[in-house]
């Protein structure tokens, strides 16, 4: 089984911008964290961040074709892209979404979610936990070829 990790806009700032909030790690300690729970999964994962949204719309539709499916943190983009909600669900992929903090309690416009009703799942507040949790998530929703 292989699962694409998509991280959206601002991303490769972790550690750095408002760690109150997105706490301390940085996205390759958020990868390696992944990269282990992976391992012990069984699964194979694969990373890709963009601070461009038609970037992000690329990796989907040609990862669908190597991907069982998909953990996103689309960013700022889950507020606002109708064009990442349309490629999610185009490339007919289960995913997760998932987000480092409590989106629900955070500013108004940050508690709508453009794909969160067609995810298999969204996961948020628990810092890199959220990932972790996503991943073990996502896996169980997709069905093993071997069983």
């Amino acid at each position: 089984m292989r699962i694409a990790v998509v991280h959206g806009p601002n991303l490769r700032l972790l550690g750095r911008r408002e760690p109150d909030v997105y706490g301390r790690e940085t996205l390759t300690d958020v990868n390696s964290a992944i990269e282990e729970e992976a391992r012990a999964l069984g699964v194979e994962v694969e990373f890709f961040q963009s601070n461009h949204e038609g970037a992000l719309l690329d990796f989907l539709e040609d990862a669908s074709a190597r991907a069982d499916g998909f953990l996103v943190n689309p960013g700022a983009l889950t507020h606002t892209s109708v064009a990442l909600r349309d490629a999610l669900l185009g490339v007919s992929r289960p995913f997760v979404e998932v987000h480092l903090s409590n989106t629900a309690g955070r500013e108004p416009f940050r508690r709508h979610s453009y794909l969160s009703d067609v995810a298999s799942g969204v996961v948020f507040g628990f810092g890199v936990q959220s990932y972790l949790l996503g991943l073990r998530g996502l896996v169980s929703r997709i069905p093993n070829p071997n069983e």
